[in-house]
């Protein structure tokens, strides 16, 4: 025997062959697999093409074809292919190759030039249906896929191979057709086929009842290996049954089945994406998956730290616990950690989610298109435009800008950052748009009050309109008082199927219709009604008696609220309010007992302002700030000289259980918004005095709606102090400018 066939010569060889070819192409094989083996297929293949014709059998094109396919390497693949169809003996109608390179071409996502194969074989056994039915099972293709299963019923009976292969890929009704034949034929008795028709199931099932079929065929088999029980998590956690999906995870360690990296995945998902579980349940769950996680070292895995990480922010709102969790990651912290993390604080804290992305960047990784669009989630949360606008740049950098998602993210955080003028400039330059762009700039419009405009650019849509375009639609009308092009726009939501109205789009007409104290035609809305109010319906409702004094359909609507849900503060506060404005003092009190009696709490107010890149938070009454007394200072001087121009404080906005009108005054005057004004107006000056550059635009954020003292008090101090005052309040933007605000004092 040869030791190594590649120091042979060509002479050595031709001789030996003539004795003994058989030994002597076992060694080329062995060789080749050797080098294969050793990831070293150029080797393999300079090797192949260099020995004899002799010696390439049809097992040395075997071996390659293999490695071509374990490897992903076409190119190599490709060559081989034609140097075979030119050999002497041409091995283009083996049944052995043709099978190789079905499955050379498919796992090299050529499944075009795989089914070429197929159809040029003039013969076939169940390895090549199997291999092609696998081909378009990964490349999606369900109808090939199912179609040349059911041709293949007619040539042979498919193995477990094959019956997995196309449950993979089927929909629901053709996934319980290959169900049915499983259980014919006795294969439903294999691992395999089983765990198939579980997943087909859990992917398939848009309700309960396919989570349910699932459970049938775990139940039923007789040995249930780790993917089982996996795939069975997984199943009832896509049906949205996470209670079930937990429940399987419990069974699954109390019968000391171990877990792997997917079982934590996949319960994870459960926790987070299912919504029949209450908060405790999760809690619980995710602390022992937390323990397991630890004690297992997958807390190590940034996969798993990632998915915990998510539980902890988006369900529980444990961010402290999420952010301590990441910081211990940081051995294995990639890219798809940061993301995660950045999207935990991306609503919740948008200033630490900038400030974490800051850090990835110092860290030398690269952002990838995820994490360019949890930052700019962010950005919107922001007062001022100053940070989207560096994102924007890191996109274009980056190699993003002509994407179109990340463009519509761009548009809303401009949008929700107050600059109209970028928002535009972005949509502008966009080379293709589709119809979350044209929603992204609808809203902009609808968010800035800018209802002559939004109008021309919805005529301007080149993209069948959806759901959310009705909604900007409608909302731009609603806050500018534009009743009857509002209802115009409704009425033809009737007119095709899928443009019909659903919850979203009633709230804004029932908005609209309140607004302008159309309280008549409001009701009859809710009556005609297909589907039952829910709490935002109701909101709307109630926001408008407020506002116009309504008492007793507001009380209708608060009862309604309490119903749906009895610890948001709105219903009680809204109606104290309504009772308190018409005298009813007794009945005001009795309903802020009420939220005491619920435990529930008021939204305090705040409000937020950027002075030289720092944000400044300021919270009703000056709490937190140790510049108070100088904030209170300025704004004393500031109402001063409003009060000579005719400012008189709007005493409905205070509280209503304040009883003295000085305590009523002092109260009104102490509002967040008015605090960040004055505090913006002082650093102002001094800046001045320093040399800095004046502010020409004064930006506030509110997280609760503006009330009408601090909007009079507004458009009196843009006048004065011959400034744009530019407020974004839970609803809308609000410009204030030369004693006029944007809204026209319609909001």
């Amino acid at each position: 025997m040869i030791a190594s066939v590649s120091h042979i010569s060509f002479g050595s060889l031709k001789r030996f062959i003539s004795a003994s070819p058989s030994p002597l192409n076992h060694e080329l094989v062995e060789r080749l697999r050797k080098l294969v083996r050793s990831n070293d297929l150029q080797r393999a293949f300079s090797l192949f093409y260099s020995a004899p014709l002799e010696l390439q059998s049809h097992q040395a094109y075997g071996a390659l074809f293999q490695a071509c396919a374990e490897q992903r390497n076409l190119r190599h693949g490709v060559t081989l292919h034609h140097h075979m169809l030119s050999h002497p003996c041409s091995y283009s109608q083996d049944l052995f190759l043709a099978n190789h390179l079905i499955t050379m071409y498919t796992k090299c996502g050529k499944i075009s030039n795989a089914r070429k194969v197929f159809d040029e074989m003039p013969e076939r056994n169940v390895v090549s249906w199997t291999s092609l039915i696998t081909g378009y099972a990964k490349a999606g293709d369900e109808r090939e896929g199912f179609s040349l299963f059911s041709a293949m019923l007619a040539h042979c009976l498919p193995n477990e191979f094959a019956v997995s292969s196309v449950l993979t890929s089927c929909r629901y009704e053709a996934g319980k057709q290959v169900h049915g034949l499983t259980l014919k034929l006795g294969l439903h008795c294999s691992v395999y086929v089983a765990n198939a028709l579980i997943s087909m199931y859990g992917r398939c099932g848009r309700d309960g009842a396919a989570g349910y079929e699932a459970w049938t065929v775990f139940e039923a088999m007789e040995f249930k290996n780790l993917v089982a029980w996996n795939s069975m998590i997984a199943a009832f956690q896509c049906c949205n049954l996470g209670k079930e999906s937990v429940g399987v995870f419990m069974q699954m360690r109390s019968e000391g089945v171990g877990f792997d990296r997917a079982t934590l995945l996949n319960v994870c998902s459960s926790l987070y994406k299912s919504s029949d579980l209450v908060p405790d349940e999760v809690s619980k769950c995710c602390l022992q998956l937390h323990c397991l996680s630890v004690k297992s070292g997958f807390v190590t895995q940034a996969e798993v730290a990632t998915a915990l990480v998510k539980v902890y922010s988006e369900v529980l709102g444990e961010f402290s616990e999420c952010y301590k969790l990441f910081m211990e990651m940081s051995h294995c912290r990639d890219i798809v950690a940061w993301t995660g993390i950045i999207t935990a604080f991306a609503v919740y804290d948008p200033e630490m989610a900038i400030h974490l992305f800051g850090q990835l960047r110092q860290e030398k990784l690269s952002p990838d298109w995820y994490t360019f669009s949890s930052v700019l989630k962010a950005c919107a949360g922001l007062v001022t435009a100053r940070q989207a606008l560096t994102i924007h740049a890191q996109v274009i950098k980056g190699g993003f800008g002509a994407d179109t998602v990340l463009n519509n993210s761009l548009i809303h955080a401009y949008a929700k950052c107050g600059s109209l003028d970028l928002c535009k400039r972005v949509f502008d330059d966009m080379d293709s748009r589709d119809v979350v762009s044209w929603n992204s700039m609808l809203k902009a419009y609808s968010l800035h009050g800018q209802v002559d405009s939004i109008l021309p650019v919805f005529q301007q849509m080149d993209i069948k309109p959806d759901s959310a375009t009705f909604i900007a639609l409608l909302s731009a009308c609603s806050h500018a008082g534009r009743v009857e092009e509002g209802m115009k726009i409704y009425r033809s939501m009737f007119e095709e199927p899928e443009t019909l109205p659903q919850l979203n789009h009633y709230a804004c007409v029932i908005d609209m219709l309140g607004r302008a104290e159309r309280f008549t035609e409001a009701e009859e809305v809710i009556k005609q009604m297909p589907m039952v109010p829910d709490a935002v319906v109701w909101s709307a409702l109630l926001g408008s008696c407020r506002k116009h004094g309504n008492t007793h359909l507001g009380k209708l609507a608060a009862d309604k609220l309490k119903e749906l849900e009895p610890t948001n503060s709105l219903s009680y506060i809204q109606m104290s309010n309504i009772y308190s404005a018409e005298g009813s003092f007794n009945e005001a009190g009795k309903s802020r007992k009420e939220m005491e009696t619920w435990r529930v709490k008021k939204e305090p107010g705040l409000s937020w302002t950027e002075i030289g890149n720092k944000v400044h938070e300021f919270a009703s009454g000056g709490r937190r700030r140790a510049d108070r007394e100088a904030i209170y200072k300025e704004l004393e001087r500031l109402i001063g000289r409003l009060k000579e121009m005719g400012y008189v404080p709007e005493m409905r906005s205070a509280l209503q259980d304040i009883e003295e009108e000085e305590q009523k005054e002092e109260h009104l005057l102490h509002h967040s918004e008015k605090l960040a004004l004055a505090f913006a107006v002082m650093e102002g000056r001094r800046r001045s005095h320093d040399g800095g550059v004046a502010m020409n635009v004064i930006q506030i954020m509110k997280n609760i709606r503006i009330c009408i003292d601090c909007h009079n008090f507004m458009k009196l101090a843009s006048k004065l102090l011959g400034k744009e005052i530019l407020v974004r309040d839970s609803n809308r933007f609000h410009h204030f400018k030369d004693s006029s605000c944007s809204c026209n004092d319609y909001w």
